[in-house]
């Protein structure tokens, strides 16, 4: 079972944004991050997920992925962006996102886990740490759907 960490965030919504990824496997540990010049909070939630998952190496990985986001969680646990899925996600935010979650994830054995965020969950709150000092770093992406299209 691999254990996978994630958190967005942003400053400002929409603003300057970033996620933080710490992934667990055994005695194997890998931290991504990476930060956006004007995105939102959902976007980098649901952007860490996956990132991520894109990252695994293995199709059909077991994964345990710890979320502080309820609109990521909820939206997979109950099944909502199936549905989503199954309109085109008419009216949706963020369809390039749910679009790309649902293919990686349809590569493994995924499974959800809402922690509370900012409590006593060390490596949410390292992941929140990561993607706060991506979103105030330099060098910053460009999120070209939300810049282009807009998101949520």
């Amino acid at each position: 079972m691999i254990s996978i960490y994630t958190d967005g965030s942003s400053r400002g919504n929409p603003g300057p944004g970033g996620y933080g990824i710490v992934m667990i496997s055994g005695s194997h540990r890998k931290e991504i991050s990476e930060g956006f010049r004007l995105t939102t909070n959902n976007r980098m939630e649901l952007m860490s997920v996956c990132i991520a998952l894109e990252a695994l190496k293995n199709p059909g990985s077991e994964v345990m992925i710890y979320s502080d986001s309820k609109y990521v969680v909820d939206s997979v646990e109950k099944k909502w962006v199936f549905g989503w899925e199954k309109k085109g996600f008419a009216g949706k935010k963020n369809p390039d996102l749910w679009a790309r979650f649902l293919r990686v994830f349809r590569k493994h054995k995924v499974r959800f886990h809402w922690v509370k965020g900012h409590a006593s969950n060390r490596e949410n709150n390292h992941c929140d740490e990561l993607a706060v000092a991506a979103a105030l770093g330099g060098n910053l992406k460009i999120d070209e759907y939300y810049e282009s299209v807009g998101g949520d």
